[in-house]
C-alpha cells in the first residue's frame, strides 16, 4: 500500500529533512513506485507537485527537495496501487475548494467494494477508492454546513464520517484545508512532536542527520506525521487506531466529549 507525511507548525517551516527520507522510500529503500504527490499550503494559496514516476527517481521529486517552501501545513504522498491505473488523475494528494478554502487529501489503504452515491458537488476525476472516498468526505461536510465550521464542531464531522467509511476496509488519511490538520488511522499512522529543547534526528532511510537547534527558535513547535517514523533516534507516538487527531499549531487534539 501507500505511505503517508504531514506536518503541521505553528510557524512556517520547511520540510527538506523528513521529504529526503520520504522520498526514498518511493522506489528506493522500498517498492511504493506507483506516483507521488505533495502539497504546501502558504495563507489561503497551496502549491500541489504531482507525478506519476517513482519519488525516489522523479525529476519533479528532485525539485520539491531543492525547493525550500516554507509552509505551516504539508501533506505528502507516495503511491503503491491497489485501485485505478498509474496515472497522473490517480496521484495523490487530491485537491478541492469548498467554503471558499482549498482542501488537500491523501489515502493510504484499501476501500472494497467501495462506491458511494453519485454527488453533487463532488465526483472523482480518476478512478481510485481514495479520490471516492475524499468526494463523499467533502459532500457529506457541505451538505451538513452552508460555511466552514468551528474546528471542533469541523473534528467531530470528520470523525464521523470516516466511521462509516472505514467499515469498507483500511482508511488511513490526512486532510487539511490549511488551517488544521485532520489524521485518520486504522492499521499505521506515526507522528512526533519537535520543540526545545531541539536535539539532533537521523533518517532511517539515507545517513543524514540535522541538529534542529540550530535551524529553529525556542518557540517553533512542529509536529511531523507518517506511516512509519522517519527516524532511528527519536521516540515517535503510535496514533490511536480508529481515531481522528486534529494537529494546530504543532499540537495533536483527540476529539472533545461531551460531560
Amino acid at each position: 500500500m501507500c505511505q503517508l507525511l504531514g506536518m503541521n507548525c505553528n510557524t512556517p517551516t520547511d520540510i527538506l529533512f523528513s521529504f529526503d527520507g520520504f522520498r526514498r522510500r518511493g522506489g528506493l529503500t522500498d517498492h511504493h513506485a506507483d506516483g507521488f504527490g505533495i502539497a504546501f499550503f502558504e495563507h489561503a494559496g497551496c502549491r500541489v507537485f504531482l507525478d506519476y514516476e517513482a519519488s525516489a527517481h522523479s525529476s519533479v521529486a528532485d525539485f520539491v527537495h531543492r525547493y525550500p517552501i516554507k509552509s505551516t501545513h504539508v501533506i505528502a504522498h507516495i503511491r503503491k496501487a491497489t485501485q485505478g491505473r498509474v496515472a497522473l488523475e490517480n496521484t495523490h494528494p487530491f485537491q478541492r475548494e469548498m467554503w471558499g478554502q482549498n482542501w488537500i487529501f491523501a489515502h493510504n489503504g484499501n476501500l472494497v467494494d467501495f462506491a458511494p452515491p453519485r454527488g453533487q458537488f463532488y465526483r472523482p476525476v480518476g478512478d481510485t477508492d481514495s479520490e471516492a472516498a475524499f468526494c463523499m468526505l467533502l459532500e457529506r461536510l457541505r451538505q451538513q454546513f452552508d460555511d466552514a465550521p468551528p474546528a471542533q464542531t469541523l473534528h467531530r464531522a470528520v470523525s464521523d464520517i470516516a466511521a462509516e467509511i472505514r467499515e469498507a476496509g483500511i482508511f488511513n488519511f490526512m486532510l487539511s484545508n490549511g488551517q488544521v490538520l485532520f489524521t485518520h488511522c486504522t492499521t499505521h499512522l506515526h507522528y512526533i512532536v519537535r520543540q526545545a529543547p531541539f536535539a539532533v534526528a537521523h533518517l532511517v532511510d539515507n545517513d543524514v542527520s540535522v541538529d534542529f537547534s540550530t535551524v529553529t527558535t525556542p518557540n517553533d513547535r512542529v509536529a511531523v506525521i507518517a506511516t512509519q517514523p522517519l527516524t532511528d533516534n527519536e521516540c515517535w507516538t503510535t496514533h490511536p487506531k480508529d481515531t481522528v487527531l486534529m494537529f494546530s499549531e504543532g499540537w495533536p487534539h483527540l476529539l472533545e466529549t461531551c460531560c
